[in-house]
């Protein structure tokens, strides 16, 4: 079913350069404001022949069930990060598999939204002991800081950050053990990279295999992934410089197209 991809699906995910170093300063990184990507622009998804959804422009999405103040139903990607997602997409689609994109470049309403409001309330209701910096230490494991300060931007601000996951062409999405979006150690990539995976079930197996064919095909095309999100990579911007210990990120702060600030 998978033929040359099957390999991936095996490949464990761990490793020095992956997922052991933090991103709590990464918004320190320099971003050149004189690279010849800095000005790139934003692009919608579809015309690299990507498809998706903004899981925040509907009600359809699990946990939220609501549309989230200033989304947009637009998915918007800069030009080189476009490119190197058609290339993923391509080889997954030799095989009857596809990407599909849950959110690329956000508002920054969207972003103070759910750092500010929503995982905060939802985080205490689930932990009344946390509370003040150690509640918003936990909300920041998962979504960036909101700001306007162009040398430090949180990642989907930049069209440089995409949420995504596997689907078959035409149907649904491979399992990945856990809902998009999932605040909590289930989501963390490694999830299932444990010693205990003997023991697991075979829904642990298959989203085990299945982060890892998702981590390796982005990984191959330069993508960093954050540590804690499954579905979240970059390609180009601040974490991804950190990541890569370039020099400097190639984007700040995306300019949207009129119509959708």
């Amino acid at each position: 079913m998978f033929g040359e991809l099957e390999i991936l699906r095996r490949r464990p995910i761990l490793g020095p350069n992956t997922l052991t170093i933090p991103k709590q300063h990464y918004r320190d990184w320099a971003i050149n404001e004189n690279d010849s990507l800095f000005a790139e622009p934003l692009v919608s998804a579809d015309s690299f022949g990507l498809i998706g959804k903004n899981y925040y422009a509907h009600e359809k999405n699990p946990p939220y069930w609501s549309k989230a103040p200033g989304a947009i139903d637009a998915l918007l990607l800069r030009q080189s990060v476009g490119e190197r997602l058609r290339r993923v997409d391509a080889r997954l689609k030799s095989q009857g598999f596809q990407l599909f994109l849950y959110d690329a470049w956000r508002p920054r309403a969207v972003q103070e939204y759910f750092h500010n409001i929503w995982t905060p309330r939802e985080l205490a209701k689930r932990h009344p002991g946390l509370e003040g910096e150690a509640l918003m230490a936990e909300v920041t494991r998962y979504w960036a800081a909101p700001t306007i300060d162009a040398k430090r931007p949180a990642p989907h601000a930049t069209g440089a950050a995409v949420d995504l996951t596997i689907t078959l062409i035409d149907g649904p999405a491979l399992w990945m053990g856990s809902l998009f979006d999932d605040a909590s150690e289930l989501a963390h990539t490694a999830r299932f990279e444990s010693a205990e995976s003997a023991m697991m079930s075979f829904s642990d197996d298959e989203a085990r295999a299945n982060r890892r064919l998702l981590y390796w095909l982005m990984k191959e095309e330069g993508f960093h992934n954050v540590r804690t999100e499954w579905w979240h990579y970059s390609w180009g911007d601040q974490l991804w410089a950190m990541r890569e210990n370039a020099p400097a990120a190639h984007y700040g702060l995306a300019k949207p197209p009129p119509g959708f600030e």
